[in-house]
């Protein structure tokens, strides 16, 4: 048993990741633009059945509780990893990379992720369980990441630190040569910016060490697929920003209230899905009336 999760399930579930990441490498990004296309709406629908699979699994052999805490802490880190595409996209923009040499660096940025989301989830559960005052601390800095959400949305830039290395890699711009490495380096700082955000909502919602570590390697697997694939749609999701606002403000406000008001975490769930789905919602109708 490896914190309440047989080694199997760890061994098991690394060695499908690795299969996907070899499967996005081999067969995406590969023959025409439309193939391309299609490929990578594929592969983020497949990874979103598998997802699912998963948690059901999850649920059933762990609990009903612990099946919708992975489906909780999926839902946070998918929503949040999309607006890492806007920073991805921006930073790619200054650069002019090419589409094959975005793919590489994705690429390398997810691998590198994986690597830092494990330091800093087992951290943070560590100092989780050895100091119970910490959970206020998240609760804070997931509020304090929601004003800033809103804060870099009115005035029309992006927010918080991931404003800061945009700004740092365009003095890089324009170097070929140093371009790529700049890019890749840059992909893992914002990744750390965001994970100071993200780990903490997770951890808002479950303190299951394979839970919220699963759950976030599975949000961020399909981060490159996604971004060839919403490349030319993220201009249109102007309200996403305050969607994720919301959600960071709410289990930030969960984890600083833990103690005198309990939110079941099927509430949680509901909650998360119903601002994701307004956000996403009202982008669209704002595109389309503003377009008309």
């Amino acid at each position: 048993m490896l914190d309440g999760a047989p080694i199997a399930y760890w061994i098991g579930f690394h060695v499908v990741v690795l299969v996907l990441i070899v499967v996005d490498l081999v067969v995406l990004g590969r023959g025409e633009e439309s193939s391309q296309t299609r490929h990578n709406f594929l592969f983020v629908l497949f990874l979103l059945a598998l997802a699912t699979c998963f948690g059901i699994w999850i649920g059933h052999t762990q609990g009903r509780q612990t099946g919708l805490e992975f489906a909780s802490g999926y839902l946070i880190e998918l929503s949040l990893s999309i607006d890492n595409l806007f920073v991805f996209l921006l930073m790619f923009d200054s650069f002019g990379l090419s589409p094959a040499a975005q793919r590489k660096a994705l690429l390398l940025g997810i691998l590198g992720a994986i690597i830092m989301r494990g330091v800093f989830i087992f951290t943070g559960i560590a100092l989780l369980e050895r100091f119970g005052w910490i959970q206020y601390v998240f609760g804070a800095l997931l509020v304090i990441a929601a004003l800033r959400l809103l804060g870099g949305k009115k005035s029309g830039s992006t927010p918080g630190p991931a404003k800061w290395i945009t700004k740092w890699t365009q003095r890089w711009s324009s170097n070929p040569r140093a371009s790529f490495f700049v890019a890749v380096v840059a992909i893992e700082l914002v990744d750390l910016v965001f994970a100071v955000d993200s780990v903490p909502a997770v951890l808002a919602v479950s303190h299951h060490p394979f839970v919220v570590y699963t759950s976030n390697i599975c949000a961020i697997l399909g981060l490159r697929a996604l971004y060839f694939l919403l490349a030319g749609l993220l201009h249109r999701l102007h309200f996403l920003h305050f969607g994720l606002a919301a959600i960071l403000g709410f289990v930030g406000a969960k984890m600083l209230l833990a103690k005198w008001v309990e939110v079941p975490v099927s509430i949680s769930l509901g909650i998360i899905v119903v601002i994701v789905l307004a956000a996403t919602a009202a982008s669209l109708i704002y595109t389309r009336t503003s377009h008309a």
